[in-house]
Formats: C-alpha cells, structure tokens, sequence
C-alpha cells in the first residue's frame, strides 16, 4: 500500500489569520486529492521575521496550546484524516523555539520537535529569536506511517537525517523558508542555492534509502532592520518530494503558490534498506570523530 504525501508552497502575508486561511485551504485541497501526509511551510503564520533582529516580535511566541495555527490545524487534520505537522514559534517558560507540533490524523499532538541547528547571517538572524532545541532527533507513529521531522537548516546536516532513519522513519519530512542571500546580492554577486539545496537532501534520501519531502515559502519579502535601512530575501519555492533513491517524485514551481503530491511505497523503501546493507554494515564504531572532534581537523 502507498502513502500519499502532499507539501504545500506558499506566500506569507502581514495577517496570521490570512495565512492560516490559506494553509487551511490548500490542505483542504491537497486532502481531496487523497493526500495523507501533508507538510506546510516553515513559520507560516507570518512572513519570515528573522530577517533582522527585532525584539517586539518575541511577542510571537506562543506555547502550542495558545497558538492559534497549532490549535486550528488540529481540528483540521482530524477532520481530513490527515497527518499534518505545524511549524510554529514556541515559548516554553523563558525560553524560545523553532518548533514543530506533529499533529495526527486524529488530530492528537504526538509531541513537539525544536530545530536544533540555528543560522545567523545576513537575512536569516535566527539566533536572535531563538534557543537550540533541546528535544533531539524524533521520530512518531502516525497513522501514515512513521514520520521524522527535521526545520529547515537541519536539513543540510547528514546526522540528523541519519539518526531519523536509525530511530525508524518511514519518511523526512522539512518544513523550511529558503530564498536569496541578502549579502550576496548587496555586494553584486548573487547566488542560487536551490540546486544545491535539493542535491543535500536528495543526497539524505539515497544514503538512508527514505523518503523525503520539504515545503518551502515563497514570495519576496522585505523587513526594516532596527537602526534603519531595508533587508530583503526571494524565497524561491521549489518544494519537492523524493523518494527513497533520491530522486524527484514532485516538485514545484519556482516563485508560484502550489500543491505537490506523490505516492510513496514505505514498504518497498524499507525493503530496499534491508537489500542494500547500509544499516547493516554500519561501523559505529569507527565514527566517534564525529562527536569529538567538534569541526576540528585531527
């Protein structure tokens, strides 16, 4: 039997409420379709507030049970029958978090993961807002199947992929907002880095033999930094699934509002992990450099 999974692309305005009307309808949409796994984007509610460093915008931050995303998606997914984890700014207690509630298709929360790798440069000043997280990697049973779930800048890292797939996965799921770089375009020099980016995590796929979908934003954005002067970032779209050999099941557009979808055979992916060895021929005990030497050359 094969999992149908869905990720919505899609532009975030000034209104939260907007924007979860929006989310709220493009699931509706990617679940008429058959979808039941469905991913939004990072940090939906807003346009992406990391652009600069701001402090009235911790305002932001909610625990899940006063967040109205959180609170909303719930009674959507349980009315879709549909697995549909949220990505939302989280406070618990003084602390602060990149946050993603798994939601089920019964509309229970399984739990919470935190981001654990926080950027900061020019356009994306995430330290700023928020702490490391300090749930580790996950993995929850959903009623499609096993989800482990990285945010956005996770998904460059190797390890966190990995560790998913040791703890089980059927599938990776990365919310993200990933654009233009701001420094890079000030000093005449643009890079784009969506090539780059989709190569990483189709990279994650085949070397794990798991699936995995990302849903990013789109939309060009612009913030006013504190001491004057405006930072700007395109987020480019480009939302993809891929299956278990890395290779694209669905992608989006670039810059256009869209719903992608794709049928995924987790018991075909997990007969191929067994066929192809990996986990089996692991070495975990040849790989302790990676804990200790901490970015060090040896």
């Amino acid at each position: 039997m094969k999992t149908a999974v869905a990720a919505v692309q899609m532009s975030c305005g000034e209104s939260p409420a907007q924007n979860l009307a929006k989310a709220e309808s493009m699931a509706r949409r990617a679940a008429k379709n058959g979808a039941q796994i469905i991913l939004l984007p990072e940090l939906f509610e807003r346009p992406y507030f990391c652009k600069t460093q701001r402090a009235e915008f911790y305002e932001y931050a909610l625990p899940p049970e006063k967040n109205p995303a959180v609170q909303k998606i719930r009674k959507l997914a349980a009315e879709l029958s549909a697995v549909i984890p949220v990505s939302f700014y989280e406070r618990a207690g003084q602390a602060l978090f990149n946050s993603l509630a798994v939601i089920d298709a019964d509309g229970g929360m399984l739990g919470i993961y935190r981001k654990s790798h926080i950027p900061d440069g020019p356009g994306y000043q995430e330290k700023f807002y928020f702490s490391p997280g300090d749930t580790g990697f996950r993995v929850w049973q959903t009623a499609s199947g096993a989800v482990g779930a990285g945010i956005c800048w996770d998904q460059w890292f190797p390890e966190a992929a990995r560790t998913m797939a040791l703890l089980g996965a059927d599938i990776l799921l990365y919310p993200t907002a990933i654009g233009s770089e701001p420094h890079l375009e000030a000093a005449g020099t643009p890079h784009d880095s969506c090539a780059h980016w989709q190569t990483a995590m189709r990279g994650h796929a085949a070397a794990n033999l798991t699936p995995l979908a990302a849903a990013n934003r789109v939309g060009e954005e612009s913030q006013t930094a504190p001491l004057g002067g405006e930072v700007r970032v395109s987020f480019y779209g480009e939302s993809f699934i891929a299956n278990e050999f890395g290779e694209i099941a669905a992608r989006a557009a670039r810059g256009a509002e869209e719903i992608i979808a794709a049928e995924l055979d987790f018991a075909a992916a997990a007969k191929a992990r067994a066929a192809w060895g990996i986990f089996r021929d692991r070495r975990p005990g040849l790989y302790g450099a990676l804990a200790t030497l901490e970015g060090k050359l040896p």
